[in-house]
């Protein structure tokens, strides 16, 4: 019986794909990674420097450059797809032109066969997952996008440094828009297990200068200056997708705050939008509703709105 082999497609090797490729190599994630864009000499370069820097690893990962016929058999095909950024633009500035790639690029990975999972990068990352979602007719549960992830990231490392404790004490996470709009339910943000709000209540000297709505703003603003600076953000968002890749390839059932269809969850449907939800080798196996305060629901429901907006003009 032969042994069956895992194997990932990343399609877009710009700045992300291919930061994305060398974190799935370095991780040694996959038994198999191909690497497709529209440059087929910078798919191939990327792909035999990948190869060569596992030259004295012992690793048996095979990395090459390859066509939309490589999906076939994918366990989970990335997508990074996009133009490059334009200085002053928000991310749902990028919807039209993002779209017009997913037109090509979806119907040539499921002309292939392709029947596993997909990882959409591609902002605004909640518009766009719903986009593919539908030009893909895959299931829900197996198109995912990478959501409010990376903002979450961003925050647990911020309060871990602000409270000097190692980042996995740290529990937050934003919610809805991965863009301006995002919110931080604070009300189920704890360090240690213990709620963050209480802290702040037991500790108003030592956190008298910390600002909650300052926090919020620099969380979902931030990737604008390191975008403005270096070109893109790579390290962040190609560290976290490889997260939701292995969450699928291992059958983690771990909880991430990625995009997701909702299905009357906070009050929503048929939207996709940042939410924590259980990812495991069927894609979201389910979403996580956390009891939010009133205000807090109103403030995610402003967020969807932004989502349904931006969605309906597609």
């Amino acid at each position: 019986m032969a042994i069956g082999r895992s194997k990932v497609v990343i399609v877009g090797i710009g700045s992300v794909g291919a930061a994305t490729a060398f974190n799935l190599v370095m991780g040694q994630v996959c038994d198999d990674l191909v690497l497709i864009d529209l440059n087929e000499e910078k798919a191939w370069a990327e792909a035999t420097d990948l190869q060569h820097s596992l030259g004295y690893s012992g690793s048996k990962m095979h990395v090459q450059a390859g066509t939309y016929g490589e999906c076939k058999d994918a366990d989970v095909v990335v997508i990074a797809a996009a133009l490059p950024y334009i200085k002053g633009q928000t991310r749902l500035d990028m919807l039209g032109k993002a779209a017009g790639i997913m037109n090509g690029v979806v119907p040539a990975i499921m002309e292939s066969g392709f029947n596993g999972s997909i990882v959409v990068i591609t902002n605004p990352v909640d518009v766009i997952s719903w986009y593919v979602q539908k030009l893909s007719g895959l299931p829900e549960s197996k198109v995912i996008g990478t959501g409010t992830a990376l903002d979450s990231a961003r925050l647990r490392y911020h309060l871990a440094d602000v409270m000097h404790v190692d980042p996995q004490s740290v529990y937050a996470l934003c919610m809805g828009e991965h863009g301006d709009s995002q919110m931080i339910p604070w009300s189920q943000v704890t360090v240690g297990g213990k709620k963050f709000l209480e802290i702040l209540q037991d500790n108003q000297d030592r956190l008298k200068e910390f600002d909650i709505d300052k926090v919020k703003e620099n969380t979902a603003k931030i990737a604008y200056r390191i975008v403005n600076a270096k070109g893109a953000t790579t390290f962040g968002i190609a560290s976290i997708t490889v997260q939701i890749v292995n969450a699928i390839l291992r059958d983690e059932n771990k909880v991430i705050p990625v995009s997701a269809m909702l299905h009357g969850e906070y009050g929503q449907q048929g939207i996709y939008a940042g939410v924590p939800a259980v990812i495991n080798s069927q894609g979201v196996k389910e979403l996580v509703e956390y009891h939010l305060t009133d205000s807090e629901l109103e403030e995610l429901g402003r967020s969807f709105e932004v989502i349904r907006e931006a969605q309906s003009s597609l």
